[in-house]
């Protein structure tokens, strides 16, 4: 193998499918096994065979149908564990036969066994896993943990058995990064025979090292790494193939290896195994996270639409997706905002972007994520004419309302400059609070409509109010969407009434106000 080729070992379909609560049935693990295979995966590990019937009939099947990979099964250190393997790889046109034993005092102390015994054990078991398979790797189970002489004593004894890979596991996530590479390159220079096999790295994430240590073990000399889709596996999880691989694709400049995966379907299988495993992807996660392409403070949206590469290390198009997102909330700046608007079909000028941009801040401040409908709302709630003229504005206001009595609306408003409050009943809040607005501006216009709507999903969506009067033979609509369904009411009434005064302003003696279109009067 090329000095600077890394091999790429997952084992979702193993060590990942362990993880509690995230079984696979028969059918997902075939379906993720041949998206590996596609994937360019070096090694599939695809189960352990004597674990169970159901077990043994997937890595068979996976066996059968692979086109790329090896795939591999996982055995203990016994006879009939390695023969179970057997018949399940065996199948494979390229197949590996994968046994381990723990080695570290803690876990020799389960078996019962000297270290004599356990060496005799080893050199047993690896030699009969041999002459079923020529290509074996055997795993010291707690490496990291187990004594130096002792650990060069047990791989000499598995190289001269015939193990072709030797893995070193580190079972309990324990190992710092310099530890990592240490420990290989002193194995390497240490134990006989070393240099005739391929050194692998196994590496738990307990402490959040996990990749950080598997790409140190590389630099010891490792060529081979053990990874799961999404870091899936045993407690915290292991070393997740999409950080490994693409952290050697973007730092091939200190890390010269390469892989011979497609990381343009990362993303794709990332999903399907957090679908499959039930074991959703957290949103900040490396490489495949909602939020890893996503930017939402201001500064970073500005250079990004400046120039992607001022906040980006990576293109998102290299693991599969089709671009940055910049999603808005209330860290986004103007810029962003009038580029979404861009990208929803709305040309907008400073002002009224000034206008729009204000009302964003609001609804961001009370909405953990806006959405483009969210945004086509507020544009619309505007009307695309600058509050600041606006005859009526809506203040502050507050409700109480419940079921003691009839609900009560307290409203503030400013009258061409002037501030005046006014408190009324009535039957629900929104009766309560049209009342209290008709109180601050007398009027006789009719109610023709009005009609409430949710924008998005949760109990933080906008609600888009619209509301429609009568008055005169002159008609206005008015629109506002909130958080707060009695906020919006209130605004969409007073925006109704605002261009109910600008249109019956404009309709002169002798003219039919239905016949006069709001395009007239803009």
């Amino acid at each position: 193998m090329s000095d600077n080729r890394v091999v790429i070992f997952d084992t979702t379909l193993r060590d990942g499918e362990q993880s509690p609560g995230a079984t696979m049935t028969h059918d997902e693990k075939l379906e993720i096994a041949e998206m590996l295979d596609d994937m360019g995966v070096d090694i599939i590990e695809a189960g352990f065979p004597i674990a169970s019937e159901g077990d043994f009939a997937a890595v068979s099947e996976i066996a059968k149908r692979a086109k790329n990979s090896r795939i591999c099964g996982l055995a203990r250190a016994n006879i009939a564990d390695i023969d179970r393997c057997w018949e399940a790889v065996k199948h494979a046109e390229k197949n590996r036969i994968h046994t381990f034993i723990g080695t570290s005092p803690l876990h020799r102390a389960i078996p019962n066994l000297t270290m004599d015994e356990m060496a005799d054990k080893i050199h047993e078991t690896v030699s009969h896993a041999r002459n079923l398979c020529e290509n074996v790797q055997w795993s010291p189970m707690d490496a990291t943990r187990t004594e130096w002489d002792y650990l060069c004593r047990v791989i000499e004894i598995a190289i001269k058995a015939g193990a072709t890979t030797i893995n070193i596991p580190d079972t309990v996530g324990y190992t710092a990064p310099m530890e990592s590479a240490d420990l290989i390159k002193k194995l390497i220079e240490t134990v006989p025979g070393a240099d005739d096999v391929i050194f692998a790295t196994h590496c738990h994430n307990d402490l959040g090292m996990a990749t950080a240590n598997s790409l140190a073990a590389v630099a010891g000399g490792a060529r081979q790494i053990e990874c799961t889709i999404n870091g899936l596996g045993e407690r915290a999880g292991n070393t997740a193939l999409e950080e490994v691989v693409m952290a050697l694709k973007v730092r091939n400049d200190i890390m010269p290896w390469t892989t011979g995966i497609d990381t343009t379907k990362l993303m794709n299988i990332s999903r399907r195994v957090a679908t499959v495993s039930g074991f959703p992807v957290q949103f900040n996660k490396a490489i495949v996270g909602k939020n890893a392409f996503a930017h939402e403070s201001g500064i970073h949206q500005d250079g990004m639409l400046k120039n992607k590469e001022t906040f980006e290390i990576m293109r998102p198009e290299d693991v599969g997706l089709s671009g940055t997102s910049l999603p808005l909330g209330k860290h986004s700046g103007r810029a962003a905002l009038r580029d979404k608007l861009e990208q929803l079909g709305f040309e907008v000028g400073d002002n009224q972007l000034k206008d729009i941009f204000v009302r964003f801040k609001e609804l961001a401040d009370r909405k953990k994520e806006v959405f483009d409908d969210d945004i086509v709302a507020l544009v619309r709630a505007g009307g695309g004419e600058d509050a600041e003229n606006d005859h009526l504005q809506l203040v502050s206001m507050k409700v109480v309302c419940g079921t003691g009595g009839p609900a009560e609306s307290t409203v503030e408003m400013e009258v061409d400059g002037a501030d005046v409050t006014a408190t009324c009943e009535g039957d629900g809040p929104v009766d309560a609070t049209f009342k209290a607005i008709r109180k601050i501006h007398p009027n006789t216009a009719r109610l023709q409509l009005y009609q409430v709507s949710a924008v998005t999903e949760g109990t933080d969506a906008q609600a888009t109010v619209s509301v429609r009067l009568e008055e005169g033979g002159v008609i206005a609509t008015g629109q506002s969407a909130n958080t707060d369904t009695v906020v919006a009411s209130a605004k969409a009434y007073i925006h109704a009434l605002n261009r109910l005064l600008v249109r019956r302003d404009k309709v002169g003696e002798g003219v039919d106000a239905k016949e006069v279109s709001y395009k007239d009067l803009a």
